[in-house]
């Protein structure tokens, strides 16, 4: 090629890039807009639960392959990792969780979930998307998609994580331990989003600090002596002991946690026995605890332990009929970087606008994502939420003429078409903010 063809063509690229650039972003999303629903259909109708995440993976990993990302799979288990290097510049990674739950769908949507699956007791449960995941890998697959179509106007690395076993508080910690830090670009920020239950579809709500909770799953197993209910006292009573052991827990927060500190201990189940007039020698308490500070998540985890001990001991039992307290399933609460968060904030309501964007509460509830921010050196990291709920209902929610259904309830259905396409545009407009203009 002469040097004038090679300036010809240099000029007529450089064109055809800033006619992209300056494309309207919401005019693209709405020309990419039943690309994205068709994609969502297909995610929304075949959910699979978590450690079963298969063939979502094989879905996802495809549509980054698509469009020129180097995608490694199986990572972490289902877990898959894509990297699309644009030249100097920071690496950003955009984090997409991928598993359903074990819930039987009753939104009554044509494209509601019929899906079954055999869960890791060997029983066959329903499968439904109750949390958003669908959403959320959409709105990553959109916006990789915009992204990569503006690749001219910015540089920098992207890394598009697709995560599994989120339900289960399992997947982050699998995939940062198999090496994600190591063996792909490190990221200078992590990015992800949240469907939002109670927010208008297409909103954006941020927190800065502690946006979603510490969170613990804690089993006591209660000992005792058992034998005839008309006898009891030849007995150790395992009911009697842990209604005083659950009682007792409530101190935790109400006199060992400062009323300025956010916290909740609660027992969801306690089971024993098996018949009126025989008294059990054992009981089995489940519990959840729930706070932001790491301090006061060691004090409530080692308060259980010790009032546990100490009220079996108040009772008389032996040594080797101590309760034994087990911690399940756990993760850290969600840290939003302040400064990363007000830099996102500021970009997103220069660019949705103000009545788009809030800042809202912190909330109780858990994510894993928090494990992406707390590997040492520490990366600034930042979780949003996404209002999924119509603009009807909200009001109808406000004006107390309607409930709305929460996330992982069977009735859940985002208002898809306002909430995907402002999933794509809040997540690219993001990622543009940190990279710079090429």
């Amino acid at each position: 090629m002469n040097k004038r063809k090679y300036l010809i063509g240099a000029l007529v690229s450089t064109a055809l890039s800033f006619s992209v650039v300056s494309d309207d972003l919401k005019t693209a999303i709405d020309k990419d807009y039943g690309y994205l629903s068709d994609l969502y259909t297909h995610l929304h109708q075949n959910p699979e639960i978590s450690l079963q995440e298969e063939k979502t993976s094989a879905r996802i990993a495809k549509e980054l392959r698509d469009i020129g990302f180097e995608v490694t799979d199986n990572f972490g288990g289902y877990g898959l990792v894509g990297v699309l290097k644009n030249g100097d510049g920071p690496t950003v990674l955009v984090r997409a969780d991928m598993d359903g739950l074990p819930v039987l769908e009753q939104t009554g949507l044509d494209i509601a979930s019929r899906a079954t699956t055999i869960d890791d007791n060997g029983n066959t449960v329903p499968v439904m998307h109750a949390c958003g995941h669908d959403v959320h890998m959409t709105s990553f697959v959109g916006a990789a998609r915009r992204l990569v179509a503006m690749r001219d106007s910015w540089q920098g690395t992207l890394v598009m994580v697709g995560q599994p076993a989120e339900e289960r508080v399992l997947g982050a910690v699998a995939m940062i331990e198999e090496g994600l830090f190591e063996k792909f670009p490190r990221p200078d920020y992590n990015l992800a989003l949240h469907v939002n239950a109670s927010m208008e579809a297409g909103t954006v709500g941020l927190v800065d600090g502690y946006a979603l909770a510490n969170v613990d799953s804690v089993d006591i197993a209660v000992k005792g002596i058992g034998g005839h209910g008309a006898y009891p006292h030849t007995t150790k009573d395992p009911v009697v002991l842990a209604s005083h052991i659950v009682v007792a827990l409530q101190t935790l927060v109400s006199r060992e946690t400062s009323p300025l500190e956010a916290a909740v201990v609660t027992v969801g189940s306690i089971h024993s026995g098996t018949k009126h007039n025989i008294i059990s020698d054992g009981a089995h308490l489940q519990i959840t605890v729930r706070s932001y500070k790491d301090d006061v998540r060691k004090n409530i985890l080692d308060g259980i332990k010790r009032i546990a001990r100490a009220q079996a001991l108040s009772f008389g039992l032996p040594e080797d009929k101590m309760p034994v307290v087990t911690v399940g399933e756990s993760t850290p609460a969600t840290y939003n970087n302040p400064e990363l968060t007000a830099r996102i904030f500021n970009t997103l309501t220069d660019k949705l606008g103000s009545d788009r964007v809030k800042k809202v509460s912190p909330v109780m509830g858990a994510e894993d994502f928090a494990h992406f921010g707390r590997v040492e050196p520490k990366i600034p990291s930042l979780m949003f939420w996404l209002g999924g709920v119509s603009a009807d209902d909200v009001a109808l929610a406000n004006a107390g003429k309607k409930k709305l259904p929460s996330l992982h309830s069977p009735f859940f259905a985002p208002d898809r078409e306002a909430t995907l396409k402002g999933g794509v545009e809040a997540m690219t407009q993001a990622v543009l903010e940190l990279l710079p203009r090429k």
